[in-house]
Order: structure tokens, then sequence, then C-alpha cells
């Protein structure tokens, strides 16, 4: 397994000043590309909540799509989405969430999720974590109980895991300093 970690780690490609200047974005789309790695990267997340009673991985806009789904899959449950306002077609919950200038906003459908579903909310990162704490909250709106919060990424540093405290939170991998 350590040498799986050491593998996706290395997958996983710098870019530096995107989207601004001095921010370091962490491109996951080499570990997507590569069959063997991102197969072992859902299969590393789907062992911590296979015999869980997982109901439903919820996948937050747009990289948390490719991750949940991949996980739903392998896990067997269902999938559902939380997209940015204007994107979801029928009656939806809303929940907005601090950024470092203003605000923003995140929606699920009022079905995304059974009543009282044990549900994963699954990133590719977990930075300030806002996105990932307004999504429990719709989580909560709907009735459900988050199991835990799954990320390949955390940037440990920006201190995400407290805002979400006290869903549990697991990364694979942890970057502590920027």
């Amino acid at each position: 397994m350590k040498d799986s970690i050491s593998e996706i780690r290395n997958a996983i490609r710098d870019i530096p000043d995107f989207p601004k200047p001095g921010v370091v974005f962490k491109d996951i789309t080499p570990l997507l590309a590569n069959g063997r790695l991102f197969s072992r990267t859902i299969d590393i997340l789907a062992s911590r909540y296979e015999g869980k009673g997982v109901d439903t991985v919820l996948g937050i806009e747009s990289r948390g799509f490719i991750i949940g789904a991949a996980l739903a899959y392998k896990l067997g449950a269902g999938f559902s989405v939380v997209r940015k306002p204007g994107k979801l077609p029928f009656e939806k919950h809303s929940a907005s969430y601090a950024l470092e200038y203003g605000t923003d906003t995140l929606e699920i459908h009022i079905d995304a999720i059974p009543e009282r579903a044990r549900v994963v909310i699954a990133d590719d990162l977990i930075a300030t974590g806002g996105t990932a704490t307004a999504t429990a909250q719709l989580v909560s709106k709907l009735g459900g109980t988050v199991v835990e919060c799954a990320f390949v990424i955390e940037l440990a540093f920006l201190k995400g895991r407290e805002k979400l405290r006290p869903h549990p939170v697991f990364s694979i991998l942890t970057y502590d300093a920027e």
C-alpha cells in the first residue's frame, strides 16, 4: 500500500501560479489518465467503506463527480451530485459558504438522497473546507448522515478538516505546506 501511495503522489502534477499567482494547483489529470493508479486510488477509498452500509456517495462539482461516481460503483451505492447554482433542473436545497472574498453556493436536488441515508461525501481535494462543509449541511437538510468526507488530496496547512468537525475526514495524500 505504501508503494501505491507514493505512486499516486508522484502522478499528481503541481501547476504553479494557477488559478492565480502564489497558488500551487494540484492537477489530478495524470492520475486519472493512469488506469492502474486511478483504480488503486478508488480501491483505497472503497476499502474504508465496505461493509459500513453506505447508501449514497455524494460528489462535489466537478472533480468530485469523477471520484464519487467511481467510488459509488465500487461500493454498489447510489451516486448523487452537488452543483453550483443554476445547473440542476429540479427542486433543490442550497447552502452558501464563505470564500476569501465573498460567498458561493451549492445546490442539491431535494430527492438526491433518501432520508436516513448513510452518505460519503467525495471530492478530489480539501483545501479550506468550505465546499465540503456546505455539502455536509445539504446532507443534513435531506435527513442523511455523513459517514465520512473522502478526498484524494488534503492541503492540511489550510485547515479545512477543522471546518468539517464533527464529520470524520479521510484523505489519501496530505500536504502539510504550500
